[in-house]
């Protein structure tokens, strides 16, 4: 049977442990709110690219970006170096797994979490640096330039990007977004008039399809972020909650283990004056 200095130790281990979560808990929010407020999508870029699509005619262009080619599927699995994400990473994977089960392919995995997991399986993939705040815009443009490349070699022949997108500030769900074959919005009603065309139709598609992936990155390498912190807060509150239940049961333990010695040392002390009266 365990002393009760022995419990009274883990109550006082456990009450530690439970303030430092709370702390992280509290570093956790702090590190959401703050970028959840430096945080701007630009959606006006990706509709304003969206609506020229609307005024042209690209049935007859020839662009590998607008149709299926023949070649590998290309899956971007967007992970996180932080601690703490209570399995988010593994989920992101897993889902880009999934897909590629469904379609033979190649992974792009940001993030050396996503790097060291999948070195353990028979995936073939190609890795890049995980998302540094300051330098998520470069890192967004060098991702589409990569991803562009290899299809205009014809190594990838579609591209799909795998990420975490925070719902609220409790909820993460992993979603997948086809980009590549480009599927431009329905036409307008409204006539667009006689358009001049300094460049040739393919070159403008190609530039339009370029600049809407790039700023696509560049938004969900913020949402990613963003997941990020709110998924800690979530771990870490699971945590705590386990630590309380814990603290129950040790509490529990002692005032037993208490009781138990009270009552036999009464009745040792009642044995005892028995003996000698």
């Amino acid at each position: 049977m365990r002393t009760l200095s022995n419990i009274k130790k883990d109550i006082e281990f456990n009450q530690g442990h439970a303030s430092l979560i709370e702390a992280l808990k509290n570093i956790a929010v702090a590190q959401f709110k703050i970028h959840e407020q430096k945080l701007k999508l630009f959606e006006k870029i990706i509709l304003t690219a969206e609506d020229f699509f609307k005024l042209i005619n690209i049935d007859n262009v020839n662009c590998p970006f607008l149709s299926p080619q023949k070649g590998l599927l290309g899956v971007v699995v967007v992970t996180s170096d932080s601690g703490l994400l209570g399995g988010l990473n593994l989920k992101v994977i897993n889902q880009a797994l999934l897909e590629l089960e469904k379609t033979p392919g190649k992974l792009i995995v940001i993030g050396a979490c996503g790097k060291n997991y999948l070195r353990e399986t028979k995936f073939s993939f190609v890795s890049f640096d995980g998302i540094n705040d300051e330098q998520r815009y470069l890192q967004a443009m060098q991702l589409r330039d990569y991803c562009l490349a290899k299809v205009a070699e014809g190594v990838f022949g579609s591209l799909k990007v795998v990420y975490p997108h925070p719902i609220s500030f409790t909820v993460q769900r992993v979603e997948t977004l086809t980009f590549l074959p480009f599927v431009p919005p329905q036409k307008s009603n409204v006539p667009a008039g006689d358009l001049i065309l300094e460049s040739s139709l393919a070159d403008i598609v190609q530039y339009l399809i370029s600049v809407w992936i790039g700023q696509k990155f560049y938004d969900i390498f913020g949402l990613s972020r963003l997941s990020e912190f709110a998924a800690r807060f979530v771990h870490l509150e699971e945590s705590s909650q386990k630590l309380k239940d814990i603290e129950k049961n040790l509490k529990l333990q002692y005032f037993r283990v208490r009781h138990e010695f009270i009552d036999r040392s009464m009745r040792e002390l009642f044995s005892a004056r028995l003996l000698y009266t």
